[in-house]
């Protein structure tokens, strides 16, 4: 089967040029216990940049991206890639499990949010949308949830519609990676304007990362153009 995202009609024109990445045959995402050499590296050269590690001009094209309507891109509701920057440099970076970490470790280096979610949950099939008034989910273990009126967010297909399951800010818990995941499927949210190859470059990282550190069966990307 293939794996599909689509952006809704009533998004055009598009503020954001997505990436979607996916890997089969994963090996059971345990916790992470310390940083692997992929995103040690990674942190290391953010701390060794500072801030400039994610020049200003992406910050704000990211940030950008996802202002609209009643959602402003700072504070709690900024982007997950800025909070993993101050995270690195703060010297207080999340472990989690081994997709997870793949995807921080991307995310840091191209200043660009992503989520990921198990696939055999989530679907292969998903949609790129606004958040509509009165949506929200729970994004985290203690209950927490985040407003996603005019957020961009990420929906898999149920049978009573689209339901919203991630965004470049927090993902929800519905669909997060568990140590019975076995499937991926994963967006980078990269803004409209951004080079073609350059997300390309990050996607296809992303990928190998996957089948390399996650030990995938098979891993692949594609862009979807807007």
């Amino acid at each position: 089967m293939e794996y599909v995202l689509e952006i809704d009609d009533n998004l055009r024109p598009s503020p954001v040029l997505p990436a979607l990445i996916w890997a089969e045959g994963i090996k059971s995402p345990l916790a992470t216990e310390s940083a692997p050499a992929f995103l040690a590296k990674v942190i290391l050269e953010a701390q060794g940049a500072g801030e400039e590690c994610v020049p200003a001009e992406v910050r704000k094209r990211v940030r950008k991206m996802l202002r609209f309507g009643k959602y402003h891109a700072s504070g709690r509701g900024k982007p997950a890639s800025e909070f993993l920057l101050r995270s690195a440099l703060n010297d207080q970076f999340p472990l989690v499990n081994g997709p997870v970490d793949v995807n921080n470790a991307i995310s840091l280096a191209s200043g660009l949010p992503g989520s990921i979610f198990d696939a055999d949950i989530a679907g292969m099939h998903m949609l790129i949308r606004r958040g509509l008034p009165g949506e929200a989910y729970v994004f985290n273990h203690s209950g927490q949830t985040i407003d996603l009126q005019d957020l961009l967010l990420v929906c898999r297909r149920t049978d009573a519609g689209w339901e919203p399951c991630g965004n470049p800010v927090k993902d929800a818990m519905t669909t997060k990676i568990h140590e019975q995941t076995t499937n991926i499927i994963a967006v980078m949210y990269a803004p409209a304007d951004e080079a073609r190859d350059n997300l390309a470059h990050w996607a296809e990282s992303y990928a190998e990362l996957l089948s390399s550190h996650c030990k995938a069966q098979t891993a692949g990307y594609r862009i979807i153009e807007p």
